[in-house]
């Protein structure tokens, strides 16, 4: 690592970050409520999608994708989110990060709309069967969930997925332009051949999704 203290390129404090940038607009720090109004509710029941981010003890951060049908994501009252941990590779990096510092961000997308929601606040694991049971999917009750209590909520506009084109059918990635999740873990592993890898993650998709 280099050092990188005489370099004037670096940007050193929030006064010198905000020097080349505007006034905030107005609008953009109103925006941001303390709870999930109407539109919030109505945008968490139409997202399929999440990303969650977390922070380690340590400083060190963590972002993680969580998906079902929409509506996977209960909101019991205006200032709650209960979101289901659905079967993974049980890393639990995300739980683990919560565990020592339990502030989360997330944010909710929705195929078709250039819009996100961002939701930022405290959050704790839950084994509550009463918020778990309503949340199971093919017949299997998650384990345990994470309860996230709203400090803000505020819709973030559509540029980037707008610039990306995110939601463009013409700019669909053909599969078979990237090599597989199998011949990725085979050659970043050697722990297995990329046939064995192959198998396995299908039958990983296949049987356990949830």
């Amino acid at each position: 690592m280099t050092d990188d203290t005489l370099d004037p390129a670096i940007v050193r404090d929030e006064a010198d970050l905000r020097a080349g940038f505007g006034p905030v607009r107005p609008m953009a720090d109103e925006k941001v409520l303390d709870h999930l109004d109407a539109y919030a509710l109505a945008f968490i029941a139409l997202s399929p999608f999440l990303v969650l981010a977390s922070a380690g003890a340590d400083g060190t951060m963590d972002a993680s994708p969580r998906g079902d049908a929409p509506g996977f994501v209960a909101a019991p009252d205006a200032h709650t989110l209960v979101i289901p941990d659905r079967r993974g590779n049980n890393r639990l990096d995300s739980f683990a990060n919560i565990l020592t510092h339990p502030e989360v961000g997330l944010i909710f997308l929705v195929p078709g709309i250039a819009e996100t929601l961002r939701v930022n606040g405290p959050a704790a694991i839950t084994r509550d069967p009463a918020l778990l049971t309503p949340l199971a999917a093919q017949n299997a009750v998650p384990t345990i969930g994470l309860v996230v209590r709203v400090r803000e909520a505020m819709f973030h506009c559509g540029k980037a997925v707008i610039r990306s084109r995110l939601w463009d059918p013409e700019r669909l990635v053909a599969r078979d332009t990237f090599p597989s999740l199998g011949r990725i873990l085979a050659d970043q592993t050697k722990a297995i051949t990329p046939e064995e890898a192959e198998v396995s993650i299908a039958e990983a998709y296949r049987t356990r999704l949830y």
